[in-house]
């Protein structure tokens, strides 16, 4: 199973069929996409499931419905055990961000964090889950795909809020404030952290 969020609600890729409560079922081959996104936009759904026989295929037939772009992030940790946010679109978020070229997806991960933040000294600890969200630019739906890693840094330093992608603030956050963080947050965020 996968979950692909819109907005805060998810496309569950499955192979399992249920009976229908807050939920429709669509078969994956034939779904139109942009009718399920618009779908999930009313107040009377809350996830919507499409079903593929094959497990090992479920992924990979999703992911041709629309164009893909491919993304790294973090979730760096400092000595005290603090955990590094952005605030951005008036949401609490870990930095991210695209490709560029043909670096590797963990050297992406390091110059997002580093270049939203301001952070040095990044070193990634272990790979994390990978998250799929759908998004709506220049009247296009695309999925994002972020690969995620846990980083640890010694960082003392100023934070920098890399104010030209819409990023307010940058703060290390404790247990208690992260709590508090992710009542404003992404679904996927909440799935990480």
């Amino acid at each position: 199973m996968y979950k692909v969020f819109v907005g805060d609600k998810p496309i569950i890729l499955t192979t399992e069929v249920e009976k229908e409560t807050n939920f429709k079922n669509y078969l994956l081959n034939s779904v139109n996409i942009k009718k399920v996104i618009r779908k999930l936009g009313t107040n009377n759904l809350n996830e919507v499931r499409l079903i593929h026989k094959k497990q090992d295929k479920l992924l990979k037939k999703f992911l041709k419905k629309l164009p893909n772009v491919i993304a790294g992030g973090g979730k760096v940790y400092n000595d005290k055990g603090d955990i590094l946010f952005i605030y951005r679109n008036d949401k609490w978020d870990l930095p991210k961000g695209k490709v560029e070229g043909k670096e590797t997806i963990e050297n992406t991960a390091l110059r997002e964090v580093a270049e939203e933040t301001g952070v040095a000294g990044l070193e990634i600890t272990k790979p994390l889950e990978t998250t799929y969200h759908i998004f709506k630019r220049n009247g296009r739906y695309k999925i994002k795909i972020t690969y995620w890693f846990e980083m640890k840094t010694s960082f003392k330093g100023n934070l920098y809020a890399q104010e030209d992608e819409g990023i307010t603030k940058v703060e290390w956050l404790n247990s208690n404030q992260v709590k508090e963080a992710l009542d404003n947050s992404y679904a996927n965020i909440k799935l990480l952290v």
